[in-house]
């Protein structure tokens, strides 16, 4: 155990303990899950900077995980360069027929990986409809709805 103390605001804390508290591999494959859709939809309604703003958080999300879970470090790295690298391209290339193939390619890739991790009991399924809370039409046509008076 070390002695060496991050200090904040709010008090002291052990190294220790900081370690502790980092996410796991749920909490991180959530969100992963969460902007895959997100890529998918924006990228379906147009607004490419969003599917490529989003795909840049999964990746982001994998950095977190190749840090806090050096164990999985090199099937991450191995799944961006397979997997979302070439999705970029087609996102750059705005190619959506591209796109969908190797974002299909992706969900077979995750059954891989998890098949590999011991947990063939995960499956992302893309869901049937886009999230509600985010616009993914091309910017220029997004207008704001009123909501009326309350």
């Amino acid at each position: 155990m070390s002695d060496v103390k991050a200090k904040t605001p709010h008090g002291e804390m052990t190294i220790d303990k900081l370690a502790e508290i980092q996410p796991g591999m749920a909490a991180i494959m959530k969100d992963v899950g969460e902007r895959y859709t997100r890529t998918y939809y924006a990228a379906k309604g147009g607004n490419w900077k969003l599917a490529a703003y989003e795909l840049n958080q999964v990746r982001t999300a994998f950095k977190v995980a190749k840090l806090t879970r050096p164990k999985f470090a090199e099937d991450l790295g191995t799944f961006d360069k397979e997997y979302l690298q070439p999705i970029f391209k087609a996102i750059h290339d705005q190619d959506w027929a591209a796109f969908v193939g190797l974002f299909e390619k992706g969900e077979t890739g995750s059954d891989f990986y998890h098949d590999k991790r011991g947990y063939p009991h995960i499956r992302y399924v893309l869901p049937r409809d886009p999230p509600s809370n985010l616009y993914q039409g091309p910017p220029e046509k997004f207008k704001r709805a009123s909501r009326g008076k309350e």
